[in-house]
């Protein structure tokens, strides 16, 4: 039987942790088991059990600490996961291989992770040589994306991690609950874009004919297609947060193979049977 995963992306800061943890208590609801795997080498605490930590296999502060290699942050944290992705047994072993795994990948916020380096795509490879179905998460803050040109960035970001990896992807808004009752409706427009109306919003504010252009050019590609369509996520919302898992499973296939027990055959009674008699028998008895 094949196991499934999300791969949860997103810029720092836009909520993978919390979608993880909220992901965790829905499914409990459900009667699922749904597993976590913590691919931050940065992450300092969350709030949800997890069943395999790489910070078990390499730390951004070791690597930052070493004399010998002198990286920063963000270069330390490439190093943690080129590191990662040459130590894959050490994933292997700590998922072991139960069937029917559903795992959320809880991934750095490193965008170019999901741009132009190799080692998210060769971590969906190995996970595809496992056995899963995985399904990119791709998650942006919603409140960072209340203006036409900062929503243009998010969808391109998510586009470049879906080219990039090549695999089902769901985009979600999250935060939704944080938004006021103002922002909340002036979002919505956001959720199922008319990119062409959007370009006309802001282009008075582009003074660059070249850039006006290639702002056209990429509302038009991201319209005609529907390449690009965000989902909302509100944490508070039993109903909205059941509906993103339910597109995730679909883009998995989640379910389909799972086994159904046939009802147990009940013994059929005698066609001639005479419950008066059998009745008068027991009063008698």
């Amino acid at each position: 039987m094949p196991r499934y995963a999300q791969l949860v992306m997103g810029p720092a800061g836009s909520g993978k942790s919390t979608y993880c943890s909220t992901m965790v208590q829905h499914s409990e609801t459900l009667n699922r088991s749904v597993q976590v795997v913590n691919l931050d080498p940065a992450a300092e605490h969350f709030d949800y059990p997890v069943m395999a930590d790489i910070r078990e296999l390499i730390q951004v502060d070791d690597v930052m600490e070493d004399d010998s290699l002198r990286f920063g942050p963000n270069g330390g944290l490439v190093f943690c996961m080129e590191y990662f992705a040459n130590n894959f047994d050490w994933l292997e072993e700590s998922l072991g291989h139960v069937e029917d795994d559903y795992i959320l990948f809880d991934c750095p916020g490193q965008i170019e992770l999901y741009t132009h380096l190799p080692v998210m795509k060769q971590l969906v490879e190995q996970l595809q040589q496992w056995e899963f179905r995985v399904c990119g998460v791709f998650l942006v803050d919603s409140q960072f994306m209340v203006e036409s040109f900062k929503f243009i960035s998010g969808v391109m970001a998510a586009l470049s991690a879906m080219v990039s990896l090549e695999i089902p992807q769901v985009n979600i808004m999250t935060k939704m609950d944080l938004l006021s009752p103002k922002a909340k409706k002036e979002i919505e427009k956001y959720l199922d874009p008319d990119m062409y109306s959007m370009m006309e919003d802001g282009s008075n504010t582009i003074r660059s004919k070249k850039f006006k252009k290639l702002t056209k050019a990429i509302c038009g590609l991201i319209d005609d297609y529907s390449i690009v369509r965000f989902l909302p996520f509100d944490r508070t919302d039993e109903e909205g947060i059941n509906i993103v898992l339910q597109h995730i499973d679909f883009s998995i296939q989640y379910g389909e193979d799972l086994e159904f027990k046939e009802p147990k055959e009940v013994e059929e009674e005698p066609a001639n049977l005479n419950y008066d008699e059998i009745f008068q028998d027991k009063v008698n008895s």
